[in-house]
């Protein structure tokens, strides 16, 4: 039998993140050898990610990271079943450490297939899902490209958010984070008027419709109220509409342009419930 040392156990502890009874257990029935000892691990994670498939996962961490030249953007959500391991200082940095990778990515697929430190991110998750006992899985995966994309994560990682700007301008970067938190505290339904698909629409008018007919209003006059009311929809749940949270007296579409010719012309918004 192999003499495990307590540096052979730290080793395989700092490459997989697991316990240190759980790693010395691994490397003795390997009898020391390291990449077998891995694949110990790697085998007890695939055990417990099939136990725990049908778990809800809605508790986690949601990261955006922007590339180096502010024009891409991603958010990560990476999932777990508790609070308790959401908030988690290892689990928070796997999150970061994953969406930095995600920066090459271009679709949810072809970031699971990803090599991470030798192994691809969905096998990383497997042996993750063993580490910590629940399970573990990507949630939400968001690309957002633009001439300059912003970003902000909320505290407690449960709300993250890319925006991205027409132009990269001096100011961009304040602009840009400043419309992230507005999406993040305002949830907008849609970028503009011609973002908000046309079920929401109707339900809208037939909303405002009922209310106005229980306030007795003629039905002939119904269409004309309901269409003021519409706009002012659009104003309260648009992004670009909204009476910008820093100073209400200006649109959030009034305040970009403070910076120069410059539009919101995207944004991304992902939230844990």
């Amino acid at each position: 039998m192999a003499n495990i040392t307590a540096a052979d156990v730290n080793k395989l502890r700092k490459a997989t993140g697991a316990g240190m009874m759980d790693c010395k257990k691994a490397l003795v029935e390997a009898d020391g050898d390291f990449d077998k000892a891995i694949e110990i691990l790697r085998k007890k994670g695939q055990k417990v990610a099939a136990k725990r498939a049908d778990r809800d996962s809605s508790e986690g961490a949601v990261i955006a990271k922007v590339n180096d030249g502010a024009s891409k953007g991603v958010i990560v959500s990476l999932n777990c079943e508790t609070d308790f391991v959401a908030k988690n200082d290892s689990f928070v940095s796997l999150a970061h450490d994953l969406a930095e990778l995600a920066l090459a990515s271009s679709s949810k697929d072809e970031f699971l297939a990803a090599d991470f430190n030798g192994i691809s991110v969905q096998d990383k998750l497997t042996e993750q899902t063993g580490v910590i006992g629940e399970k573990i899985e990507i949630g939400d995966f968001r690309v957002l490209e633009a001439p300059f994309v912003g970003s902000y994560i909320h505290a407690g990682n449960k709300i993250a958010v890319l925006t991205g700007l027409s132009a990269d301008v001096d100011g961009a970067d304040v602009v840009a984070k400043d419309v992230a938190m507005q999406a993040a505290a305002m949830n907008p339904v849609a970028l503009d008027e011609s973002g908000v698909d046309q079920a929401t629409i109707e339900k809208e008018i037939e909303i405002a419709k009922d209310q106005l007919r229980q306030e007795g209003k003629p039905e002939e006059m119904l269409d004309n109220i309901a269409k003021g009311k519409l706009k002012r929809f659009f104003k309260d749940n648009t992004l670009v509409n909204q009476a910008f949270i820093k100073d209400n007296k200006q649109s959030v579409s009034q305040y970009v342009k403070t910076i120069g010719d410059v539009d919101v012309v995207s944004f991304e918004r992902v939230a844990l419930a």
